[in-house]
């Protein structure tokens, strides 16, 4: 499945590309984020738990930055798995000066299989950019006011 979207964010590009590759802002705003580890350079452990539908659990994945070209773009790579099922998939981050702010843009391709799967495509892609659109709404009021989502 394919996701992308774009949105615009109060700051300029360098302060959001660094607030992005932040782990402790990370955790913040990433929706079901319980912990966010650092295990090497640019690689990161994660607990979530979330659910889509009826298919609620806990994940346990791996997070992996590349492709890093401050402050425009990178790539993201993730694969979780729990209970539930897995994720597996990687998106690219862009981002573009917009006035005094910046406009971001991503493309994600995403792969998922178990119980998430039987849920059907259409509410999986729903529930994916619902959770991505909760993300950057929480990441924009982080990036607006740095003690909020805390």
């Amino acid at each position: 499945m394919n996701i992308q979207g774009t949105c615009s964010i109060p700051a300029p590009p360098a302060r959001v590309f660094e607030a992005l590759i932040n782990p402790a802002v990370l955790q913040r705003v990433i929706p079901g984020c319980e912990k966010l580890e650092k295990t090497g350079a640019d690689e990161y452990n994660a607990h979530l738990k979330i659910g889509i539908a009826s298919v609620k659990g806990s994940y346990v994945g791996k997070v992996k930055l590349t492709d890093q070209q401050p402050p425009h773009k990178f790539t993201l790579h993730m694969e979780g798995k729990g209970a539930p099922g897995f994720v597996k998939g990687s998106s690219v981050i862009e981002l573009k000066e917009e006035g005094s702010g910046t406009k971001l843009s991503y493309t994600a391709s995403v792969q998922v299989g178990g119980l998430i799967a039987a849920v059907g495509s259409r509410v999986v892609e729903a529930a994916a950019k619902k959770l991505a659109g909760d993300f950057f709404q929480k990441f924009s009021q982080v990036i607006e006011n740095p003690s909020a989502g805390a």
